[in-house]
């Protein structure tokens, strides 16, 4: 089972990503131009999530993306979840 992170391990999470209160989850939302744009940004981010073997949850409503994520087998935040969060950030197209 992953270990999770340390709070010291927390302070540096990538982009814009939020903490939630329980610290066990991070969050970000993503407005795109169109509903098109937003469900190529969520295809990218499946094949990631996939390749790396971490899947999101998120949701999809018109041309906003939500993400959470967490590693559930290790109740918390892992370096899985920071790790799938800055390949998403690593995306040079996506709006800030």
């Amino acid at each position: 089972m992953p270990k999770t992170l340390t709070d010291a391990e927390l302070k540096n999470l990538p982009g814009k990503w939020q903490l939630a209160e329980d610290q066990k989850s991070i969050h970000q939302s993503y407005t795109f131009k169109s509903f098109a744009e937003a469900w190529s940004f969520m295809s990218h981010v499946a094949l990631l999530a996939e390749k790396m073997d971490h899947h999101p949850n998120w949701s999809n409503v018109y041309n906003k993306v939500d993400i959470t994520l967490t590693t559930h087998d290790a109740g918390g935040l892992t370096q899985n979840d920071v790790d799938l969060a800055k390949a998403i950030t690593d995306f040079a197209w996506v709006p800030e």
